[in-house]
């Protein structure tokens, strides 16, 4: 359903154009009962990313990265973060980038990727769009160390984890990254059988 014809921009200020693009949009926005009402918004322009889970289903394991956000940090996380391997599309296709991004962060070489969702992950202000993918993967498709770009600031550390260890650590606090909780919850609920002793989801909300 479009709802272009309830939009009626009126003016658009560039905030900041440095590392990304701020802008604030004047606009008039025609509501249910087929008013119009001026609004102000601010809307962060920082590209569309692509995000993704490594699981290897016959270990029941799945690769993270941890790395350091000042975001977070800032905002009372005071330590690194711990995330599925992601990155900004810059101008290429979503799954072309995320073999790159994957690559270059972890050192996997990705086989097969497969599209699960998209999403906007903030909104309210940001207009980021994010594609989600998981693959399988091996040990033996580690073909480099990883750890990112020093150029780019990255320091990055690989995480091989358990998928209940990871679903544990969205739990207690440890796992706090909204995409990344995300996915796991994807993969705990389509991916991975439950473990021995353990229900699937099914059989959870059945009893």
């Amino acid at each position: 359903m479009s709802i272009a014809h309830r939009i009626r921009v009126e003016d658009v200020t560039v905030l900041s154009d440095d590392w990304f693009l701020l802008k604030k949009t004047r606009l008039s926005f025609q509501r249910a009962d087929g008013s119009w009402q001026q609004q102000s918004r601010e809307t962060y322009d920082r590209g569309n990313g692509a995000v993704i889970l490594l699981y290897d289903l016959a270990r029941r394991t799945v690769i993270l990265v941890r790395q350091f956000r000042y975001p977070a940090f800032v905002n009372g996380h005071d330590d690194l973060l711990i995330e599925a391997p992601a990155g900004l599309l810059d101008r290429a296709e979503p799954e072309a980038r995320i073999r790159a991004e994957t690559e270059e962060e972890t050192g996997f070489r990705v086989r097969e990727v497969r599209p699960v969702f998209d999403a906007f992950m903030s909104p309210g202000s940001v207009t980021e769009r994010l594609h989600f993918f998981v693959g399988a993967y091996e040990p033996g498709d580690r073909s480099a160390a990883g750890g990112g770009l020093e150029a780019e600031g990255e320091d990055i550390a690989v995480l091989e984890l358990s998928i209940d260890e990871a679903l544990a650590m969205v739990a207690s606090g440890a796992i706090r990254d909204g995409k990344t909780i995300m996915l796991l919850q994807y993969a705990a609920l389509h991916l991975f059988p439950a473990s021995a002793g353990e229900a699937g989801p099914a059989a959870r909300q059945a009893a």
